[in-house]
């Protein structure tokens, strides 16, 4: 791993290529095609990204039941625990709604509203990820969505993956379809013969499946643009080495583009976590994927003192964040910018990955400074109420019009007299 002695001055923010104006132009051109052909566009871009021939995109009952057969059992098991941990965290952030009342019946109102349907993307390639099925559909469960579709590419024979099918069992998806890339996006916005329009669009993917939501938003609303996974580790001299290593490579192993940062006030432990890293990194089996991410984003940043640390990590602020250090919960309470934190020893990323109960779809790209993990309010509508009685009316309708006539809008003025030359006549 590079070292690098960390100041004010030295920016570790980092900016990921989202694609070129090649990729956006792909991607528009499979935008198109789904809407134009549907179901047709798809098989026939199933067959040249995924090279599956299929008959149906849809996933039937015998598949999931099949599935459901022949998982370990111990592993199912593990599944369920985990959703039930996902979902009573969740639960908790169900909101009521909000009512201020003006008088003995006039009442202001904030409604909470699920969506009718969300689309959930799974990514395929180098691993199959049952635990973003769990993430991103639990939460759109709690909040009360009615129609819950994933779509997620098929192998070559055209086959999900046994824990996909089972996470979306237990996670209760009502629909599952094989397709991925670009092309599910657009289906997802747009709707096919096959698969059903929807009003959300979450879980993360290559950068065409990225320019694919970007391209569609407007049309649905989305999670977010994600970048490539991220962990950076906040550590002091009390920290094991073989564990900050272990954590680095944790995030290395998902992509050639994840970032993994270690910044510690101590040059020696940076030196021991380098040499763990080598050591580790020789016996991992995603080790190619792992060691392209070490070489290129892999760094350790030395500081001076802790408050520079967490100078360093408010800057940086990472999508992971894993405090190693004294006192780490009172460290943990001056981070203002982390997708998540987990902290001390036995906190490792991992556990919040798949089992806790929070979500692990989370800011990317420093965009914690201004956004947040996935939550049951991504499912959630926000509808504003308001119910003037006409004692109510009349106490405040000229200081409405007053309003109005300063913007030079007469319309809105006339609209709320009106009613008092009604009742005049």
């Amino acid at each position: 791993m590079k070292k690098v002695n960390w100041s004010q001055e030295v920016s570790i923010q980092r900016s990921v290529d989202q694609g070129s104006e090649a990729d956006r132009q792909i991607v528009q051109d499979i935008i198109e095609q789904v809407k134009l052909s549907g179901d047709k566009a798809l098989f026939e871009f199933t067959l040249k990204w995924d090279k599956a021939k299929l008959n149906t995109l849809h996933v039937t009952q015998e598949e999931i039941q099949q599935a459901l057969a022949d998982i370990d059992p111990e592993l199912k098991q593990d599944l369920e625990e985990a959703a039930d941990n996902i979902r009573r965290f969740h639960t908790l952030q169900l909101r009521e709604d909000i009512v201020q009342p003006l008088d003995a019946e006039s009442y202001l109102a904030y409604r909470f509203l699920p969506m009718d349907a969300a689309g959930l993307y799974v990514p395929g390639g180098t691993a199959a990820y049952p635990s973003s099925v769990l993430m991103n559909a639990i939460p759109a469960k709690v909040a009360g969505v009615k129609k819950l579709v994933i779509t997620t590419p098929p192998s070559a024979d055209g086959t999900i993956p046994t824990g996909v099918l089972v996470a979306a069992a237990i996670a209760g998806v009502d629909e599952i379809y094989k397709v991925g890339g670009a092309q599910a996006i657009a289906a997802l916005a747009y709707g096919t013969e096959s698969i059903p329009k929807v009003d959300k669009i979450t879980g993360p993917g290559n950068r065409f499946v990225a320019l694919a939501k970007r391209e569609v938003f407007g049309t649905v609303s989305i999670d977010s643009i994600a970048g490539p996974s991220e962990v950076a580790v906040l550590a002091d001299e009390t920290a094991f080495a073989a564990d900050v290593a272990a954590d680095l490579l944790a995030q290395a192993e998902h992509d050639p583009l994840a970032c993994s940062i270690l910044i510690t006030t101590s040059d020696k432990l940076a030196d021991e976590v380098a040499v763990e890293v080598e050591r580790q990194l020789q016996t991992l089996p995603r080790e190619e994927i792992a060691r392209a991410s070490i070489e290129a984003y892999g760094t350790s940043y030395i500081v001076e003192s802790m408050d520079q640390a967490i100078a360093a990590v408010n800057q940086l602020a990472p999508e992971h964040l894993e405090i190693m250090t004294r006192d780490a919960e009172e460290v943990s309470k001056q981070i203002r910018h982390a997708g998540a934190i987990f902290i001390g020893r036995y906190s490792s990323e991992p556990i919040g990955d798949y089992f806790a109960g929070t979500n692990h779809v989370l800011p990317t790209n420093s965009t914690a400074r201004f956004s947040s993990g996935l939550s049951v309010e991504d499912f959630q509508k926000k509808t504003s109420v308001i119910y003037y009685t006409k004692e109510l009316w009349q106490e405040n309708y000229p200081k409405v019009a007053r309003l109005a006539r300063m913007e030079q809008l007469e319309g809105h003025a006339r609209a709320v007299e009106i009613r008092r030359d009604l009742e005049d006549n």
